[in-house]
């Protein structure tokens, strides 16, 4: 797991729940705008939302995530996944892992959605076989199995 060391844990700012998947790939439940500047500073590149607007109230916009990531150095990238993810989402998510800097951070409500499109990905590309993408989500606190068995 990656370290938030000096990150303040405490209830006005809660620790960010990044979930390393990979070297490469980070997963997490909804982010604060706040944390974009903490991912920065803990190496990260690239932001994916997977998040569509409007879910929830108070949820950040993904143009707000987009402002804060963008002022963080950050490269952003929005794919709304309602459910689970479609062909094209997941094509959409191939091409960014390809040509983006990494670690990439993704992140929806729960990071479930994030982490089904990564491995859909994966799983298309070769990158992993669906066996170890499921040991990785496993790792991560993901139940990939019923989307790639095992």
């Amino acid at each position: 797991m990656m370290s938030t060391k000096g990150y303040p844990p405490d209830s006005e700012h809660p620790m960010p729940d990044f979930r390393r998947v990979t070297d490469d790939f980070t997963t997490a439940p909804q982010i604060r705008l706040a944390d974009l500047a903490e991912a920065a500073r803990l190496g990260f590149k690239t932001v994916i939302s997977n998040r569509p607007d409007g879910e929830e109230p108070g949820q950040p916009t993904a143009a707000e995530v987009e402002a804060a990531a963008r002022a963080a150095g950050l490269a952003f990238f929005h794919i709304p996944v309602r459910g689970g993810p479609t062909p094209e989402q997941v094509d959409q998510t191939k091409a960014i892992l390809a040509e983006a800097d990494a670690p990439v951070l993704a992140f929806c409500r729960s990071g479930t959605r994030s982490i089904v499109t990564w491995s859909l990905s994966q799983a298309e590309t070769g990158a992993h076989t669906p066996a170890e993408l499921v040991g990785l989500g496993r790792t991560a606190g993901y139940d990939l199995s019923g989307v790639l068995g095992g």
